[in-house]
């Protein structure tokens, strides 16, 4: 099967990973040379079909992709993470141990998911708040979901909100302020009707 692999130079491979037919591991971002940046997977690495991983991530143990995963680069992500089939992350992205990211999911970049944090089917983090103004890539600010954090299939997060430790956002909702800790919030606009203690 590794012969349907592309693995560029300077990639790291812990022991025990297994790899789908044409996965890309380690492809240069623009304006870098093959091999420029390491790329570190660790061991026990589950990567199914079409997932390309660019260089410069450093990625812990058992990770596990769905097909056609892209992940860019510059990303640290912790051990046990899962990302869903389709879903993008791109770069500067900061995943913490046991991130659970489901199908279709966009995370962009600068966002940060901390241990625990679980994300639905088709969320969509944001992170550019004026789009296509000429300072937009200056200003860019990408959510935050703290720990043990889940966020509702079809939810959109706008930049810079910060998702409290055990929040739960609800289905579809558009969060547009920080969540306080243990909240639950709903709605477009989402708002809070109650705490997961209830």
């Amino acid at each position: 099967m590794m012969e349907l692999v592309h693995v560029h130079p300077n990639v790291h491979l812990g022991p025990g990973g297994q790899f789908g037919e044409y996965v890309i591991l380690g492809v240069p971002p623009r304006g870098r040379l093959p091999g420029e940046l390491a790329t570190h997977i660790g061991e026990g690495a589950v990567i199914r079909s079409h997932t390309v991983i660019y260089a410069g991530n450093v990625i812990g143990k058992h990770l596990q992709t769905g097909h056609g995963v892209l992940i860019r680069e510059l990303n640290h992500i912790g051990d046990d993470v899962s990302v869903g089939s389709h879903t993008v992350i791109e770069h500067h992205v900061r995943l913490g141990h046991g991130v659970r990211i489901h199908t279709n999911a966009f995370i962009p970049e600068f966002s940060v998911l901390e241990d625990g944090a679980w994300i639905g089917p088709h969320v969509v983090f944001t992170n550019a708040r004026y789009p296509q103004r000429p300072d937009t890539q200056a200003h860019l600010q990408g959510p935050q979901v703290l720990q043990g954090a889940r966020i509702g299939a079809n939810a959109t997060l706008l930049p810079g909100v910060v998702i409290g430790r055990q929040a739960l956002i609800g289905a579809g909702a558009v969060v547009v302020h920080n969540v306080p800790d243990r909240a639950i919030v709903v709605g477009n606009p989402a708002r809070i009707i109650g705490t997961v203690a209830d």
